[in-house]
C-alpha cells in the first residue's frame, strides 16, 4: 500500500480536490466521480459526499493509496 502525507495550511480541504492535489485524478470533476463510484474511504468508511470536508487527522483510502491529512 502507497501512504501519502498531505499538509493542510487551512481548516478543510474538500475531498474531491484532495484527490486531485495529491495526483489521483486530473481534475475536481474526476474527484466527484471517483466518489460517487463509492471507491473513496474516509476514517475506513465509504464517503459518498464529494465535497466533504477533510480534515487534519483524518485518513482517505483510494484502492491500495491511503492518504494521511497532517497539520501544516
Amino acid at each position: 500500500m502507497q501512504t501519502l502525507d498531505f499538509e493542510l495550511d487551512r481548516d478543510f480541504v474538500e475531498l474531491n480536490q484532495l484527490l486531485k492535489l495529491v495526483g489521483l485524478c486530473d481534475s475536481g470533476g474526476a474527484g466527484k466521480q471517483l466518489v460517487a463510484s463509492g471507491a473513496v474511504q474516509v476514517d475506513g468508511a465509504i464517503e459518498l459526499r464529494k465535497t466533504a470536508k477533510i480534515r487534519a487527522g483524518q485518513q482517505v483510502r483510494v484502492d491500495d493509496v491511503l492518504i494521511r491529512i497532517v497539520a501544516s
